[in-house]
């Protein structure tokens, strides 16, 4: 194939996006590709590029991968993700593409995390050439799934994301590629940062505006291309795909396996699949015209998660693939369960007699009850409840995924079944129902659904988190009143799991889950008066669709390089002071130290994470965040340097956060931001910036 290293994409406005093309051999012009986003193609991003885009390449595309304005060798300024701006550019792109001599004039576009959404906001803006998209590890909602708020809950996410969108944002441009004007370039980046990402994520604590921008659930109906739309069941997105095949009014497959946050060729949970093949079957039938048999497969196709010793990191998940036509599937129904005095899960579809939660749970016979037998549980989680949670977005490249969940069940209010004597596969999104009361103005409350070994391992099939000042809706927050009741709804997050014979369901409720949550610095206690569990069951008796023929990937290419520092990514070190009750977690977020031989340079990207907790004082709780990235080679030496520090006190969130470059030996750069958020809105969000 031929790689065209630099290519220039002139906008309207004059300004100049860098991309990387990778053109087949043999007869022309062919379909293209794009993939748009800010993660520079030279150096950050060259490892996963050099797999996927070649492989579209060896497929008969023309494979445009593109910095956005303001990222990577690009003209500009980019100050915040999902924006009209980025929209526009790329609309400008795909016309672009669409006039070049090498192509059809049929575009697509392929995308995970950042490429993986603008694909879908994209979409919905319609550009004319644009005929398919494949988006991965992605949302449709702003605000419901992604790395800020869960349920409205403060997330650590949004904080460890936004350190490390704080350190590449304003990273430099290539002197190699943009000659000397690099270092003023640099310098407008850099006095273009006017607020650290996670600050103006965190000055819209509720779904308004802000997030309905680019949150294309708004309105499915301005997406009229085909989508692909791909997840992994121990990423943080998945609810996503199941969404989008509920919703979007044209063609669409749903494709989720056991993976975390990558693409499903070099994805960790495996098994991994020839992901590239599977893609290029499917833009062969939409921009080539050729008939593939992709769109009279099943609708979804997912890899069915079986139990297995919990562990917080894996190779491959049991399980085995399974499909389902149409989406949602006529052979899965509720289950309604109850929460039950004495930590009982009772299902209130018990034939008479079966007491043992066995086949007649799965065959749902007639109601034994119709209400609810009333009980009175309280609960005040201990503060490092949710040590065992794993990541809020796993990228399965090390300890980060959720272990036995014990330790966690310890702190909260279980409510368990009776012992299944026959399986019961749940497939989407249980719905948890709670009567509750609370002794403070806020609180949360974290919902676990664990399946229970018969050695009383626990094993976490989904979870879900609501901040209970937006339990009447996300765009609200309101304080709670001392004692009175409310009756609260949770979604779970999607599942597609096997809880085997001789396995127990359990349901447990806490009012902490850290460090995936950010601690709140009260201690809330709730009261549960009553309580539902509505679970997705799919009949066993109704035979399931057979699922396509998923090879194995080829060994992808090695990106010629020498690796200085390894990448390291996960949760390193727990430390408990048995002295002052605090428990710190270290976590390390290391893309490594690499020489690329392609490009001559040396590129470090370093980070860490402390979380602390205080057992007897919530107002110790602190997040920390540090980030740095380094550019070497021969005399050109550039490097940056941020922190972020996020403390609460009884009425907000502080963060303070700073960003420190380097040309060499000198700091050419340096500011620091102080800025408190408070819990609720009768307060104005106030900051300082020196």
């Amino acid at each position: 194939m031929q790689i065209l290293e630099t290519v220039w994409i002139t906008l309207q406005d004059g300004c100049k996006l860098a991309a990387r093309i990778w053109l087949p051999d043999g007869p022309r012009p062919v379909p293209a590709i794009l993939e748009y986003l800010p993660y520079r193609r030279r150096d950050r991003h060259r490892g996963d590029d050099a797999i996927l885009h070649p492989g579209l390449a060896e497929s008969g595309y023309a494979a445009v991968r593109v910095d956005m304005r303001g990222a990577g060798d690009s003209d500009g300024l980019m100050n915040d993700e999902y924006t009209p701006r980025e929209w526009a550019d790329a609309c400008e792109v795909i016309a672009w593409i669409a006039q070049q001599p090498w192509c059809s004039g049929a575009v697509g576009m392929i995308g995970i995390s950042w490429s993986g959404f603008n694909s879908l906001q994209i979409a919905a803006l319609r550009p004319p050439a644009l005929k398919a998209i494949v988006t991965a590890c992605s949302t449709d909602d702003r605000y419901a799934d992604d790395m800020h708020y869960m349920g409205g809950v403060l997330l650590n996410d949004n904080l460890q994301y936004g350190s490390t969108l704080f350190t590449w944002t304003p990273t430099p441009p290539d002197p190699d590629i943009v000659g000397d004007k690099w270092k003023s370039m640099w310098l407008q980046r850099l006095n273009a940062m006017e607020l650290p990402p996670a600050s103006r994520w965190m000055a819209h604590p509720t779904r308004d505006d802000y997030w309905r921008s680019g949150s294309v659930c708004e309105d499915y109906s301005r997406i009229e291309v085909p989508v692909l739309a791909v997840g992994g069941w121990a990423d943080g997105y998945t609810n996503t795909v199941l969404r989008l095949l509920e919703n979007l009014p044209g063609p669409r497959k749903g494709l989720i396996g056991p993976w975390g946050h990558a693409f499903p060729h070099v994805a960790t949970p495996g098994p991994r699949i020839d992901f590239i093949r599977y893609v290029t079957r499917w833009f062969d039938h939409w921009l080539k015209n050729e008939p593939t048999g992709i769109m009279n497969e099943p609708m979804l196709t997912y890899w069915l998660q079986e139990a297995e010793p919990p562990r917080v990191s894996y190779t491959e998940r049991r399980g085995r693939w399974a499909a389902e036509q149409h989406w949602p599937a006529q052979a899965i129904a509720p289950q309604r369960w109850a929460l039950s005095p004495d930590g009982r899960l009772e299902t209130s579809w018990l034939d008479d007699g079966a007491e043992d939660g066995g086949a007649a749970i799965a065959r749902r016979g007639e109601p034994r009850h119709e209400g609810l037998v009333p009980f009175t549980q309280s609960i005040c989680s201990p503060a490092a409840t949710g040590i065992v949670s794993g990541e809020w977005c796993p990228y399965g490249n090390g300890p980060d995924m959720p272990g036995d969940q014990r330790e966690d069940d310890a702190g909260s209010a279980c409510f368990d079944s009776p012992v299944f004597t026959a399986p019961l596969q749940i497939t989407g999104r249980p719905v948890i129902r709670l009567g509750l009361s609370a002794d403070s103005s806020q609180g949360m409350i974290a919902v676990r659904l664990n399946a229970v070994a018969p050695d009383g391992t626990s094993l976490r099939i989904t979870y879900g988190l609501l901040n209970l000042t937006q339990r009447n809706g996300h765009d609200r927050r309101e304080p709670l009143t001392a004692g009175e009741r409310y009756d609260v709804a949770l979604t779970l997050n999607a599942a597609a799991f096997i809880l085997p014979a001789g396995y127990r369901l359990r349901v447990a409720v806490s009012t902490a889950y850290w460090p995936l949550a950010a601690p709140l610095p009260v201690r809330t206690t709730l009261t549960l008066h009553s309580g539902t569990l509505e679970l997705p069951v799919r009949d066993s008796g109704i035979a399931s669709t057979p699922p396509p023929c998923l090879g194995r990937p080829p060994v992808p290419p090695a990106l010629p390089s020498r690796i200085i520092v390894p990448p390291q990514r996960g949760r390193l070190r727990l430390i408990r002071d048995m002295n002052d009750g605090d428990t710190t977690l270290e976590v390390v977020r290391n893309l490594g130290a690499i020489y690329l031989e392609e490009t001559g340079l040396r590129l470090d990207a370093l980070g860490r994470e402390t979380y602390k907790v205080n057992a007897l004082d919530p107002c110790a709780a602190s997040s920390r965040a540090v980030r740095s990235a380094g550019f070497h080679r021969g005399e050109w030496h550039a490097r940056l340097e941020v922190s972020s520090l996020l403390t609460a006190d009884d009425g907000g969130w502080r963060l303070v956060s700073s960003l420190e470059a380097f040309d060499g030996d000198s700091r050419i750069f340096h500011r620091r931001w102080d800025d408190y958020y408070p819990f609720f809105s009768d307060i104005a969000p106030k900051g300082d910036a020196t």
